[in-house]
């Protein structure tokens, strides 16, 4: 870097040098995404040699650090950008929104405050009240943008535990299925809730949470003389994308004077679609919703939103009190009843414009395409399911819903088939040409496709099981081989 007056400053042909090599790799990556290997995962004994350095006291020029990044960073790693990621929960984004980040980057606004930045705090207002509307949630509820579906967890769970029980309670319990993802039990540790104030409800048929479970484990608990407090739902399942009877539960948790948080981090986005909206009724009953922008609604990492009915409770749960002496605040707090000061809707205090990407990505391309977006997902997942129940080599676990299709080879010995498929995994993500990964079902692993990338085709989809055919019949040769 050339030398300046003051440090750490540039000239302006020198940032716009920058921009444009920077501008020049994302767009690249945009271009050429599609024909990138999915996957490429480096052992760590070729990452230290790779890019550990000293503590730098010299300068390096910066076209050779952003060579490397390309180089050696970005291409090594999972894309879940992709449109044959098929893994987990991919997080397809858009370029407005990647424009967007870069802008909130420069800018560097603080949104702890009103003060800091009244009018970024006006469009995160009304970009929570978008979602507010989708989800059919009243006027008067809330809600705050945070890092992702772990952290609105996590929120969701202390403002439930500070409104409902006035803090940590030991006789307080906690009603989750046996398909809640993993976030909800860190959450429930972090806030001080033990491992037995937890209950692991059994699901139904469709690994839907059961009522009948449910119903009896709140009877025996009260029975006991514990405090049954709330359910955890699901608004679409990691492995499977089931979603929880979310109507008869909100009856359920009404008449039991239970909260009701309802994890929706990918499948709630599915309420813009008329589909998604009938599987996803009652969710706008529950005290409290968890969705992951940077899933369904195709925005970059990090982008959470957790809402809440009533948009009182998430104040009155992570207010600043007295006793904590934030006297340098004071200023800022004068004005509360008027103002929104997001350190006092959540954990953080320094927290970033979070919300400008959905904003921006919202109003440039206008919800119906977000719309035809997220119907991709359901129409790529119902294609995979019917090639796949055309192939007699294989077998549905569970049927295409919210995006997300599971299957396994068919027949055979148990043992023997589960091994083919871990194997399958590993031979195709080798192979690069689509990311599929494995996910346990009842005990016994089976593959998944969760194809939610609005550019995904029906001839990857159907090349990408015709791969997983012949990588199981391979992973059989070479176990047949080694036995």
């Amino acid at each position: 870097m050339p030398a300046h007056t003051a440090p750490l400053q540039l000239s302006a042909d020198a940032m716009r040098a920058i921009g444009e090599r920077t501008l020049d790799i994302a767009l690249r990556h945009f271009a050429d995404n599609r024909d990138a290997p999915v996957a490429r995962t480096l052992p760590r004994a070729t990452t230290e040699p790779l890019l550990r350095t000293p503590l730098p006291e010299q300068a390096t020029p910066i076209n050779a650090l952003l060579d490397q990044l390309e180089r050696d960073v970005f291409s090594n790693a999972l894309r879940t950008d992709h449109p044959r990621f098929y893994a987990f929960v991919p997080s397809p984004t858009n370029f407005v929104s990647v424009a967007a980040d870069m802008l909130t980057s420069a800018h560097n606004l603080f949104l702890g405050h009103w003060m800091a930045s009244s009018a970024a705090s006006q469009v995160e207002i009304t970009t929570l009240d978008w979602l507010k509307e989708l989800l059919g949630y009243p006027e008067e509820a809330g809600g705050i943008f945070v890092s992702g579906g772990s952290m609105a967890n996590l929120t969701a769970i202390a403002a439930a535990r500070e409104i409902r029980l006035g803090g940590a309670d030991r006789a307080a319990i906690v009603y989750c299925s046996d398909q809640t993802h993993s976030s909800v039990g860190k959450g429930l540790r972090v806030v001080g809730f033990h491992a037995d104030q937890r209950r692991t409800v059994a699901t139904d048929a469709d690994l839907r949470l059961s009522i009948p479970a449910l119903e009896a484990a709140v009877r025996k608990d009260r029975a006991a003389g514990l405090k049954p407090f709330c359910v955890v739902a699901n608004a679409g399942t990691t492995n499977t994308g089931a979603v929880d009877p979310l109507g008869q539960l909100a009856d359920f948790c009404a008449r039991e004077n239970l909260w009701l948080h309802v994890d929706g981090a990918y499948g709630a986005a599915a309420v813009i679609t008329t589909r998604g909206k009938a599987l996803l009724t009652g969710i706008e009953r529950a005290d409290s919703v968890t969705l992951d922008p940077h899933k369904w609604l195709f925005q970059p990492y990090e982008l959470g939103c957790v809402l809440v009915r009533d948009g009182s409770v998430l104040r009155r749960a992570f207010r600043v009190e007295d006793h904590d002496h934030a006297d340098y605040l004071t200023d800022v707090v004068r004005h509360v009843k008027q103002d929104v000061n997001f350190f006092e809707h959540g954990i953080q205090l320094t927290r970033s414009f979070k919300a400008l990407k959905l904003w921006l990505s919202l109003r440039a391309f206008g919800l119906p395409e977000f719309r035809r977006g997220v119907e991709v997902g359901f129409e790529m997942a119902e294609h995979a399911e019917r090639v796949l129940r055309a192939d007699s080599r294989w077998e549905i676990v569970t049927p295409a819903q919210m995006g997300i299709v599971t299957f396994r080879l068919a027949g055979g010995d148990a043992a023997r088939t589960d091994a083919i498929t871990t194997r399958t995994v590993d031979l195709t993500r080798e192979d690069g040409y689509a990311l599929v990964m494995s996910t346990m079902l009842r005990g016994r692993p089976a593959l998944r496709l969760c194809p939610m990338h609005p550019a995904t085709t029906r001839a990857e989809i159907e090349e990408t099981i015709a791969r997983l055919g012949r990588f199981s019949e391979l992973a059989a040769s070479q176990a047949a081989t080694r036995a």
